[in-house]
């Protein structure tokens, strides 16, 4: 699974990176994290708003900072798509 981070680099944007890989790692899933601070890249997305949540080619998430527990839903229902 590619999960990708869209922001500006803030600290909002890095301490989602960090929550997001450390909750996919506690849900044992193969996955791949990218920080995307390229505001032309996030732009491609269509996402207006970061910090933003990309699984897999596709906006999760946008505009605000998920729970945990949202983020272990989103990381859970993309694990079951596969």
């Amino acid at each position: 699974m590619k999960i990708e981070i869209l922001g500006s680099g803030c600290k909002k944007c890095t301490n989602l990176a960090t929550d997001v890989e450390q909750i996919a790692q506690r849900l044992a899933v193969n996955f791949e994290l990218k920080k995307v601070t390229d505001m032309a890249a996030i732009m491609d997305y269509g996402v207006m708003s970061t910090p933003a949540i990309v699984i897999d080619g596709t906006v999760v998430s946008a505009g605000s900072v998920p729970s945990h527990t949202e983020i272990e839903q989103l990381i859970t229902q993309a694990s079951n798509a596969h």
